[in-house]
């Protein structure tokens, strides 16, 4: 279905994340993004994201383009919507739309979106715990397949787009991978997964393992799984990586950091610890809670590095001096494409 992205002023703000992650990843057609802040200007100017779309000021111009689906793109502080993006969601469903969201405002249940919303439509609110809940048992450990767990130095480092990289990568090659988001852009970007951040703490294990279950049935052992990580260790915020680790049971860890990045973003006084310690940290919680015969502990296999602030130049020198450093294959999955981590990951 061609999506209508309610972009707001986030093309150029972090608050905006979520849509301009299916700007960057979702194969599927968006016929417009709307964002009165930068009406009928370029993408790829205000992006850098190679894609044709346009921007425009409001849902009557963008209905021209004949979406099918409106989706909130922000992720706005309190899950609130601000009331321009409201007006325009409350629109398009008056207009025949369905409507997406990833908030944990539930706009389902919300009088005038209800109202709004009639026969044949539909309210997709994802960030909802599933409805049955368990406690983890650490049987993703039994799948047969690779299953590679992307870890960051912080949020919003690109842990997400890390493994949608490795994805494309693997299907350039034709072989088998599957992607779990766990996320609100990379539930939207593939259809499935686990809002991790809707799931009470004592059965977000159990959450990410039934979706990890689900995900690799079937996979042999030459196919590869990769699951979206969620949060940091290093952030003091976070509570998301171990119920991943649990869950998930990986073979293989992925860390993703953002190069030059010594601090948590919004922390500044916060410090990171160096990156030898955060890998041999992960690596030490992810080899406890396993079960007997589950293999060897994981490993982090490889750094995604996220050069996207830095010139081709100082990019290349950053992954060189990331490799010297960890001894370790490093590379950029976005400027770089991904089909040398992949490498790593399928032990070829």
């Amino acid at each position: 279905m061609p999506l209508l992205l309610l972009q707001h002023g986030g093309l150029t703000s972090l608050s905006g994340k979520t849509g301009l992650a299916l700007l960057r990843h979702r194969r599927g057609p968006i016929a417009a993004v709307i964002d009165p802040d930068h009406a009928q200007g370029s993408l790829a100017e205000i992006t850098g994201i190679d894609r044709s779309v346009p921007i425009v000021r409001d849902l009557a111009a963008a209905m021209t383009h004949r979406p099918a689906v409106a989706v909130v793109g922000l992720a706005p502080s309190g899950g609130v919507l601000p009331d321009p993006l409201r007006r325009d969601a409350l629109a398009a469903l008056q207009a025949g739309l369905h409507l997406a969201s990833g908030l944990h405002t539930q706009l389902g249940e919300d009088p005038e979106f209800k109202a709004a919303c009639h026969a044949g439509q539909w309210i997709w609110d994802l960030r909802r715990e599933p409805p049955t809940v368990q406690v983890g048992q650490a049987r993703a450990a039994a799948l047969s397949c690779k299953r590679v767990l992307a870890v960051g130095t912080d949020m919003a480092v690109g842990k997400m787009s890390a493994c949608l990289a490795l994805q494309a990568a693997a299907e350039r090659h034709k072989l088998v991978c599957r992607f779990v988001g766990t996320g609100q852009a990379g539930i939207l970007i593939s259809g499935r997964g686990v809002p991790l951040d809707a799931v009470r703490v004592d059965y977000a294990a159990g959450a990410v393992e039934v979706a990890v279950l689900k995900a690799g049935t079937g996979l042999s052992e030459q196919d590869l799984l990769v699951v979206e990580g969620q949060g940091s260790l290093c952030h003091p915020g976070s509570s998301a990586t171990l119920p991943l680790m649990r869950g998930s049971q990986p073979t293989a860890l992925l860390m993703v950091h953002r190069a030059g990045q010594s601090t948590i973003g919004r922390l500044p006084q916060i410090p990171l610890p160096p990156l030898k310690e955060c890998i041999s940290l992960c690596e030490s919680l992810a080899a406890i809670a396993r079960p007997r015969g589950a293999g060897p502990p994981p490993k982090v296999q490889a750094l995604a590095l996220n050069t996207g602030e830095l010139s081709a130049e100082e990019a290349q020198r950053s992954i060189r001096s990331c490799e010297d450093a960890l001894g370790l294959p490093c590379d950029d999955p976005i400027r770089n494409q991904a089909d040398g981590l992949l490498k790593v990951f399928l032990n070829r």
